[in-house]
């Protein structure tokens, strides 16, 4: 109990499905903050990230995942085999679990992550996102009883995380089925990530935002200083890709696309960190990083939990 006599709850709530269906959009949406990167490209996310909300007696730990998807063609490296991994990785020792899907649209890779809970034991929420996009919400009745004849879901709810409709619905079902427990983490910390993480990844979403169709998903972001210098936040970052052509396309012409990014990702990290921010970039090429298990291990990706 706490000095109000509520019941304290705390456990770990696992976000997954398919590439690019909001799931980072909505956790931040429910922080009120931005903890994971977001871009309308997918395998955005390639690192479990824990959002920690706190409200009163409530402590909702949410994982979130990178996208579950087919590991073919040009998505069966080593770098897609640990997203996946990671993503499977974070259904162990959960409490519960929020899948969502894009309105109706349901693809292989829906199949694919339906097929990695349709067994487990703890409750699932099925959250329709988008719907504010739907025409017509009438069709959204028989894919719910479509779905629902599969599973029997703890709850489906239709949200927009972008616009924040029906978010404080999720949240209400979550914590009503959280255990019975001390709070995991101080009620002010809102990530188990650092700085330097949150540093390299607003350089990579601006860098996915910015590059369009041109996107070359063998692109990763390392943090080579991390340090402060009175009340400035001095940050170098390293570009990795794995062509000549890659450094070309993200520095620009005359430069101008590097600039346009580190200018962008600074005013996200000022925000942030609370704290003026000197921010360089440099973009180096490492041949075939995002396909060698050893390159992704000295990067971070290694921590699937």
């Amino acid at each position: 109990m706490n000095g109000n006599d509520q019941v304290s709850r705390c456990g770990y709530v696992a976000i997954v499905g398919r590439p690019n269906v909001g799931k980072s959009t909505l956790l931040n949406r429910i922080l009120g903050q931005k903890i994971s990167i977001t871009s309308k490209k997918p395998q955005t996310t390639r690192h479990q990230v824990l959002g920690i909300h706190t409200e009163g007696a409530t402590q909702a730990i949410y994982v979130d995942t990178p996208g579950i998807h087919l590991a073919q063609g040009d998505r069966n490296k080593a770098i897609n085999r640990y997203m996946n991994d990671a993503a499977t990785s974070a259904l162990r020792d959960v409490d519960l679990v929020v899948f969502i899907v894009d309105r109706t649209k349901w693809t292989e890779e829906d199949e694919l992550v339906f097929q990695r809970i349709e067994h487990l034991k703890v409750p699932v929420i099925l959250a329709l996102n988008k719907v504010d996009w739907l025409d017509d919400k009438a069709e959204l009745l028989p894919f719910i009883q479509k779905l629902a004849a599969r599973r029997d879901f703890a709850e489906v709810i239709p949200i927009s995380a972008i616009q924040g409709d029906q978010v404080s619905v999720l949240e209400q079902a979550v914590a009503q089925r959280l255990p019975e427990s001390i709070h995991y983490f101080p009620d002010d910390q809102v990530t188990d990530r650092s700085q330097r993480f949150l540093a390299a990844e607003l350089v990579r979403e601006k860098i996915m935002r910015s590059l369009g169709n041109e996107l070359p998903y063998q692109t990763t972001v390392e943090i080579e200083q991390f340090k402060y210098q009175g009340k400035t936040l001095h940050i170098h970052a390293l570009i990795l890709v794995e062509r000549e052509g890659q450094k070309k396309i993200i520095i620009g012409e005359k430069g101008e696309r590097i600039r346009q990014i580190g200018r962008d990702a600074r005013v996200d990290m000022q925000d942030a960190f609370e704290s003026k921010v000197m921010l360089n970039l440099w973009v180096k090429v490492k041949r075939g990083w995002s396909d060698d298990d050893r390159a992704l291990k000295s990067l971070g990706f290694d921590d699937l939990g």
